[in-house]
């Protein structure tokens, strides 16, 4: 059974920084792609930032130049480094690791980013 742990979220003011983790039970070598997402009040879940098993990585317009995935797999944990935080980043935000037959979704976390 595959487990996805995620934490990082909270308020943060614009311009401010946040870090996600989601730690998961298994070899994250064992996912062909590894991704954030987000879903805001009302918006459908759009894809954030991917990793490939090979580091090569994708993110959203809106996001690049500011947010950075990353992994560790010692700790068997996928990173979101976010900077520069903008309003319009407020949303839940969920792990997705994925293999050629199966998907695993973290529980999400909410970050907000208000004054």
């Amino acid at each position: 059974q595959v487990q996805l742990v995620e934490s990082g979220g909270g308020l943060a003011a614009p311009g401010g920084s946040l870090r996600l983790s989601c730690a998961t039970s298994v070899n994250i070598f064992s996912f062909n792609s590894m991704g954030w997402y987000r879903q805001a009040p009302g918006k459908q879940r759009e894809l954030v930032a991917v990793r490939g098993t090979l580091g090569l990585t994708d993110y959203a317009n809106s996001v690049k130049g500011r947010f950075t995935i990353s992994a560790d797999v010692e700790k068997n944990t996928v990173y979101l480094q976010m900077n520069n935080l903008k309003p319009e980043d407020t949303a839940v935000y969920y792990c997705n690791l994925r293999t050629s037959r199966d998907d695993y979704w973290g529980q999400g976390t909410r970050v907000t980013v208000s004054s």
